[in-house]
């Protein structure tokens, strides 16, 4: 029995919240609804119809000869009410005038006309009551009438119109009922938009295990989150804690994703927000949400605050193209270098933030004490393209079969996002094809969509152009396969892709410094295009336009930047600060400028003209390989080993499955 009513009070209990859930929340808009549903019922709610209009001649003939009218009242000077008699309204001729027995006023007036002047309305109806009998004279009654409504909604309506609209716009400013900010309106625009991870119900369910290919990083941002589980580990020894960590790398390596893993292994307060949402057009109201973010971080300290892409605001100062006018990303800086590392303290509170424009942000705010450290995420070398595979094929349903270390050497240069780009690219493909599993052809075929683009096999190309394009690609092929610190060739074709009428696919070495004979060798390939159309047909296309621009940037690179030119030698006008971008002059002489252009164009006469000799020597087997193009559209670098031999310096590389 005691167990019975146990259970029913528990059920007793639970059956109001049941109810609450279930039943539908009061709503103030109902209210209005309702006040505005009576308004307009009684504007337009009739008892049996509206009195109908008619002229002084029909009032005369119809209803004051044949003596059929009560009463008559002139309301406001201007406007003449009719009141017919009970026992005379029930006749045909009112009804035709009212349009039928149901538009019958039940009350009256009946009928109303408009008069000029009161004066002239007077005198005519004396004139007609004249000839009648003192009994069927009608006296006329006058009466003043305030239109209140009319009145007070004639300067209440502006005003609630303003309000409203005032509402409106300050609501959208603030990001309230739509926007994805705080309540509170315009009051709380000051306020902090850090989304707040708490310990003990935390959102974020990505880990350490979940990041693949940042074992370096990995190993510092583990520190900080070592040191809030395990503080005295530290302290013991007199040691600090960094108060601030920046997260430095291209796009795509996965430095949010890093953040997101602190988040979900810290387990103490997580504050997350974006560079961008301190901007507001409000003057101050950026410094005013760096103060509340950091004061709401000292009440749940110890915790880590994370900005993404802190470049928004952390740009150098004075180098603005404001030029002297007060900008507000100044001001929010200031504050957030003086909450940082200011005059008071922020124990317990860690910084982390990312960006991929390190070189622009102010020096203050990389000094020790505000980023003591600066985290490098780079893009992902063989080993650790091949972990990151691991992580996204995960869900994937692939043959068995499928080698990892080989999707990872068929994607040289490729970011984390890249890969996983890939691996749900080829996913789809598959699907596409009704396949059961995703094969090895499936990702080759995502790689050539993410690197050239959308195959246009149904692109309108003549033959003398397909020609062109055919000897244009096979004199890339040439030159680079010939050439032995050029890159190796994979494949090459003809089929559309992109922007791209061909395309050759090489596989660079992953090297860290790259020798003058390297780029040599690689500028004098990205030319062999043009040089192949001038040696076969005597005339150039546009075609070299993304090659043209290629070699000129590398060229430019080797005289001004890298000191790979005699006449300029070991000088370099690299600015790696990114302080001079709002220079005006340029760090060197006009003469200097000379010879700079002088020797950028005598490195690339010098590369287009090997080119030509190169293919002049070989100009056999570079007719076999555009005529095997034309024929196949997509050829291997097994094809180039059959026509040239083997290339000389040929590196382990595994070929590319053919199509």
């Amino acid at each position: 029995m005691a167990d019975n009513n146990n259970n029913n009070k528990q059920s007793g209990n639970n059956q109001p919240d049941k109810d609450n859930k279930t039943r539908p929340k009061f709503n103030v808009y109902w209210v209005y609804g309702l006040i505005a549903l009576a308004f307009f019922g009684i504007q337009f709610l009739n008892m049996g119809g509206d009195p109908k209009e008619v002229s002084w001649g029909e009032f005369e003939r119809i209803m004051l000869v044949s003596h059929d009218v009560k009463k008559i009242i002139v309301v406001n000077d201007e406007r003449v009410e009719v009141f017919i008699k009970a026992d005379k309204l029930q006749n045909d001729k009112y009804y035709q005038l009212l349009g039928g027995k149901e538009n019958v006023p039940k009350i009256g007036p009946h009928f109303f006309f408009t008069i000029g002047t009161l004066e002239t309305f007077e005198d005519n109806l004396r004139e007609i009551q004249s000839k009648f009998k003192p009994e069927d004279k009608i006296m006329v009654s006058y009466d003043r009438r305030k239109d209140i409504l009319g009145d007070v909604l004639s300067w209440l309506l502006p005003i609630v119109i303003l309000v409203a609209v005032w509402l409106f716009i300050f609501r959208r400013m603030s990001g309230v009922g739509g926007g994805g900010g705080g309540s509170g309106g315009i009051f709380n625009i000051g306020k902090s938009k850090a989304k707040i991870f708490d310990s003990e119900e935390s959102e974020v369910k990505t880990n350490f295990s979940n990041v693949a290919g940042l074992e370096e990083a990995k190993v510092e941002v583990m520190e900080i989150v070592d040191f809030l589980k395990n503080p005295t580990k530290y302290t013991n020894l007199g040691g600090k804690i960094p108060k601030g960590a920046l997260l430095v790398g291209p796009p795509g390596t996965g430095k949010t994703l890093l953040a997101k893993a602190v988040a979900g292994e810290a387990h103490v307060p997580f504050f997350s927000m974006s560079g961008s949402d301190f901007v507001e057009m409000f003057v101050g109201v950026g410094a005013s949400r760096v103060r509340d973010l950091f004061s709401q971080a000292k009440q749940k300290a110890p915790c880590i605050i994370f900005i993404d892409e802190i470049d928004a605001i952390g740009r150098a100062r004075g180098r603005n193209p404001n030029f002297g006018s007060n900008d507000e990303r100044e001001n929010t800086l200031n504050q957030l270098l003086t909450e940082m590392d200011g005059f008071d303290t922020n124990s317990g509170v860690i910084i982390l933030a990312a960006t991929n424009r390190a070189d622009i942000l102010d020096r203050a705010l990389m000094r020790a004490g505000r980023f003591d450290r600066q985290i490098h995420v780079e893009l992902p070398d063989l080993n650790e393209r091949r972990d990151i595979f691991k992580v996204h094929t995960q869900p994937l349903k692939m043959e068995k079969a499928l080698d990892l270390e080989f999707l990872a050497k068929q994607t040289p240069g490729f970011s984390g996002a890249d890969i996983a780009n890939v691996c749900n690219e080829a996913a789809l493909i598959a699907a596409r094809q009704e396949k059961k599993e995703i094969q090895k052809q499936d990702f080759l075929d995502a790689v050539d969509r993410i690197v050239g683009g959308l195959e246009k096999k149904n692109k309108i190309i003549s033959k003398d152009e397909k020609r062109t394009i055919a000897f244009h690609e096979a004199g890339h092929a040439t030159v680079s396969w010939l050439l032995e610190h050029a890159n190796p060739l994979i494949k090459v074709t003809i089929i559309p892709r992109g922007r791209a009428l061909g395309a050759a696919w090489y596989l660079p070495e992953e090297r860290q410094i790259t020798t003058a004979e390297q780029m040599l060798d690689e500028m004098c390939s990205t030319l062999g295009g043009r040089a192949a159309e001038q040696l076969i047909f005597s005339k150039i296309s546009t075609g070299a336009l993304n090659d043209l621009e290629k070699v000129t940037k590398q060229a430019l690179a080797m005289v001004a930047y890298f000191g790979m030119s005699d006449k300029i030698g070991n000088v370099s006008f690299f600015d790696s600060s990114g302080q001079g971008e709002y220079n005006f002059n340029k760090p060197y002489s006009e003469k200097t400028a000379e010879v700079i252009d002088h020797e950028v164009r005598n490195l690339i006469d010098v590369q287009y003209q090997r080119a030509i000799d190169i293919l002049k020597e070989n100009v056999n087997g570079l007719v076999r390989l555009s005529e095997l193009l034309l024929e196949r559209e997509v050829i291997f670098s097994e094809d180039l080993e059959d026509i040239f031999g083997k290339r000389k310096g040929e590196r382990n590389i595994e070929p590319n499955d053919k199509a």
